[in-house]
């Protein structure tokens, strides 16, 4: 009995002594970003157009290199427009004080940003995800009259268009995603996309 006793305790503290000797082991590395379906470049072209009744205003084309199934891929251009904030603070004067005028500038960012990722949809086909922000600065009055609002041409107005959507093509095709009206200005934007491998 006394035997068994020993060599059980002496089991135990072996077993003890082993499990404190082993190493700590290093946790697993992070999980790597995957992207499915074959990597396919691409070149996706999204051209903005501003339309004034039938009138053509401006056409921006965007070219984008894309990689099918790969990470998204994005561009931003544009301009920060100093802005005036004007404030009366208390002026200095014999006898009491008049409201001076004080200006100070803060600025804003305006122009273009677009995001697209594209995935092999098969049969030929492409899947498209884009986002389109467009601003800009508007300073005339043109469109404006009795039923639209008059703008101030010494102060800036800001329009802005964004748009999220989602296309199939196919290499060498062309599809107009949207038309939208601007209700101050009376213009339309419009947004085509054509879509072609890359060569």
């Amino acid at each position: 009995m006394f035997r068994s006793l020993v060599s059980a305790t002496a089991i135990v503290l072996a077993t003890g002594i082993t499990g404190a000797m082993q190493e700590p082991q290093p946790p697993p590395p992070a999980p790597q970003q995957t992207f499915s379906g074959p990597r396919i470049p691409l070149k996706v072209q999204v051209t903005l157009s501003r339309y004034l009744g039938e009138k053509k205003i401006s056409s921006i084309p965007y070219m984008l290199g894309v990689l099918s199934g790969g990470k998204q891929t994005s561009l931003r251009m544009g301009v920060q427009v100093p802005v005036v904030t004007t404030t009366f603070g208390p002026g200095p004067k014999e006898g009491g004080s008049v409201p001076v005028a004080q200006s100070s500038y803060t600025y804003r960012d305006v122009g273009t940003n677009i995001d697209c990722t594209a995935t092999d949809a098969g049969s030929g086909q492409y899947s498209l995800a884009i986002t389109v922000s467009d601003s800009s600065v508007q300073l005339d009055t043109a469109g404006a009259g009795k039923e639209r609002p008059q703008i101030r041409t010494d102060v800036p107005a800001f329009r802005s268009f964004n748009a999220t959507f989602a296309m199939l093509l196919r290499d060498g095709q062309t599809m107009q995603y949207a038309s939208a009206t601007d209700p101050i200005s009376g213009e339309v934007m419009r947004i085509d996309v054509s879509l072609s491998l890359a060569k």
